[in-house]
C-alpha cells in the first residue's frame, strides 16, 4: 500500500510545478548553507524554518527536508576545498578529501562525495521505507505508560549523547521540560510558571527557542572566535573521475549506506558516530590503509554514504516513537507539530498518504542534490569566499525576521534573543544546548502521557512496573545514566 501511495505521490509533485520549486531552491540553499563553515544543517533548518508556516504541511516537509538533505552534502565541499567541515558529519570526509584536493583532484574529490551520498541517501531511504512501518506497528501495542516511559528513555540516550557529561545533559533537558510547561495546564486549565504576565500564559513558541539556540548563539560563537575571513579554496578542476574509479568504490558505499542507516536509526547517535565506525571500517577492509589520510577515495565514498543514509535513519524513531534522532529531527518534529501533525505510530494509520509524502521528499531532495550538486559546485566555492562577518549578520537578521514572522510579535523576538543570548553562555559553560530543545519537544508529551498513566492507575505509580515494555524502558534508561558512573569508577579502579 505505501508503495502505492508513494508513487502517486511523486507523480503528483511532478505534476505540481509548485512543488518542484520548493525542492529546488531548498536543495539549492541547502548546499549553500551547509558548505559555509560554522552553519550547520541544525542552523539552516532553525533559520528557515519560519519559511514554512504558510506553506501546507506536505509542502513544508519537502522544503525543509530539501534543506536538511543538501546541507548534509554541502558539508562535504567544505571539507574537500579548505579542510573545514560544514556539518559535523563531514569531519571524516577531510581526511581523505583533502590531501586529494590539495594534489589537483578537488574535482573527482567533490564527485566521489556527491555520488557516495546519493547512493547513500537512497539506501538511507529504502531502508527507512522497510523499517518505519514495522516500528510503528510494534509501536501501535504502546499506551500512555509505554509512551511515557520511552519518552524519559529518548530524554536520557538524548542527553548522553549530546556532548559534555551525561549529568549535564540530562540536567539541561530537565529545564527543558520545565520550559515545556509554561502556560496553560490542558488538564485543569490553570496557568503554570507564568509570573503574572499574559505574554507567557500561551507557552513558549518553540521555533523563537530552536532559532535563537541553533541560529544565533552559533553566530555569537563565531563572531566572539574572531576569526576573519576564509582559507585559499583550490581550484577545482575536472569534476568527473573516470567510470572504473567510481565503480570499484561499490563495496565501500554499500557498507557505508548499511550502517548509516542503522547507526542514523538509534536516538541521538547521529551521523557523526556512523561516519567514524564507517571509516574505521574501511580502513580495517583495506588491502592498503597506509594510503588512508593521503588521499584514498574510499575514504570518502564509504563516510558520505553513511553520512547521507543517516538521513532516512534518523526519521525512523522520529516518524515511528515522536522521539527525535537529532537535533536536526528535533526541527522537522518541531515543523511537524505547528502544522498540527504528531510523529508516533497514529501517524501511519491516520495520514499514511503524509507519511508517504515524506518518503517522496527525501527521494526528490537526493536526486536533485546529484543534480544541482554537479550543476552549481563551482558556484558555490565561490560563495565560500564571502568573509564571514557578512555571512553572520546576515544570519542574524533572518534570526530576528524569522522569530518575528510566527505571529507578528516582539514577543517571540525577546524570547529568541534571550535563547541566543543563553545559547552562548551554555557554549561558554560546556553545556549542550540540544537536550534543552529535546526537553522542550518531548515535556508536553511525557507529562501528558504521565499523568494519563497515574489517572487511569488511579494514583498508583506500580503501573509502570507491571508493564513490560514500561519496566524495559526504565532498565534501559538507568542503565544509560549508570554506564559512565560504572566506566569512570572501573578506570579509577584500574588506574589504582
Amino acid at each position: 500500500m505505501i508503495l502505492d501511495l508513494f508513487a502517486q505521490t511523486l507523480l503528483d509533485y511532478l505534476m505540481t510545478p509548485h512543488m518542484w520549486g520548493l525542492a529546488l531552491v531548498g536543495v539549492g540553499i541547502g548546499i549553500v548553507l551547509g558548505a559555509l563553515p560554522g552553519v550547520s544543517s541544525t542552523m539552516a533548518l532553525a533559520i528557515l524554518l519560519p519559511v514554512s508556516f504558510g506553506l501546507e504541511p506536505a509542502a513544508a516537509m519537502l522544503f525543509l527536508i530539501a534543506v536538511f538533505v543538501s546541507s548534509v552534502y554541502g558539508g562535504s565541499i567544505s571539507a574537500i576545498l579548505i579542510n573545514i567541515p560544514g556539518t559535523p558529519g563531514a569531519i571524516v570526509t577531510q581526511f581523505d578529501g583533502y590531501p586529494m584536493a590539495q594534489q589537483g583532484k578537488a574535482g573527482h574529490a567533490l564527485a566521489y562525495a556527491l555520488i557516495s551520498s546519493t547512493i547513500g541517501g537512497l539506501i538511507g531511504l529504502a531502508l527507512l521505507v522497510t523499517l518505519a512501518p514495522v516500528v510503528a506497528q510494534a509501536a501501535m501495542s504502546f499506551r500512555s505508560p509505554e509512551f511515557a516511559m520511552a519518552t524519559v528513555f529518548g530524554l536520557v540516550l538524548l542527553s548522553f549523547a549530546s556532548g559534555g557529561s551525561t549529568f549535564r545533559g540530562i540536567l539541561v533537558a530537565a529545564v527543558g521540560v520545565l520550559l515545556g510547561m509554561v502556560g496553560f495546564d490542558l488538564l485543569t486549565d490553570t496557568a503554570r510558571f507564568d509570573f503574572g504576565t499574559r505574554t507567557l500564559q500561551s507557552g513558549i513558541e518553540l521555533v523563537p527557542v530552536t532559532v535563537g539556540i541553533f541560529g544565533l548563539a552559533e553566530v555569537l560563537r563565531n563572531l566572539a572566535a574572531g576569526r576573519e575571513g576564509l582559507p585559499r579554496v583550490p581550484h577545482i578542476g575536472r569534476l568527473m573521475p573516470p567510470f572504473s574509479a567510481v565503480a570499484k568504490l561499490w563495496k565501500p558505499i554499500l557498507r557505508g549506506g548499511v550502517i548509516g542507516t542503522f547507526v542514523g536509526a538509534i536516538p541521538a547517535a547521529g551521523s557523526a558516530i556512523a561516519v567514524a565506525l564507517t571509516y574505521a571500517q574501511e580502513k580495517r577492509l583495506s588491502r592498503t590503509p597506509g594510503n588512508f589520510g593521503k588521499g584514498e577515495p574510499a575514504g570518502i565514498a564509504g563516510p558520505e554514504a553513511a553520512n547521507s543514509a543517516s538521513v532516512g535513519g534518523s526519521l525512523v524513531p522520529m516518524m515511528t516513537l515522536g522521539i527525535p534522532g537529532d537535533p536536526i529531527t528535533a526541527v522537522l518534529m518541531g515543523a511537524l507539530l505547528i502544522h498540527g501533525l504528531r510523529p508516533g505510530p497514529m501517524l501511519f494509520a491516520n495520514n499514511p498518504g503524509f507519511v508517504a509524502g515524506i518518503y517522496v521528499a527525501v527521494f526528490v531532495a537526493v536526486v536533485l542534490t546529484l543534480v544541482i550538486g554537479f550543476g552549481f559546485m563551482r558556484v558555490v566555492a565561490q560563495i565560500m569566499r564571502v568573509p564571514r562577518t557578512l555571512l553572520f549578520c546576515t544570519i542574524a537578521l533572518l534570526c530576528v525576521v524569522g522569530a518575528f514572522a510566527i505571529r507578528n510579535s516582539l514577543t517571540d523576538v525577546y524570547v529568541m534573543l534571550f535563547f541566543g543570548v543563553l545559547g552562548y553562555v551554555m557554549f561558554l559553560l560546556r553545556l549542550p544546548p540540544a537536550p534543552l530543545v529535546f526537553g522542550l519537544i518531548l515535556g508536553p508529551i511525557l507529562e501528558e502521557n504521565l499523568r494519563r498513566s497515574l489517572i487511569l492507575s488511579r494514583g498508583s505509580w506500580t503501573v509502570f512496573i507491571e508493564r513490560p515494555i514500561a519496566l524495559t524502558l526504565i532498565l534501559m534508561s538507568l542503565a544509560a545514566v549508570l554506564a559512565p558512573v560504572a566506566m569512570a569508577l572501573w578506570r579509577r579502579r584500574r588506574a589504582r
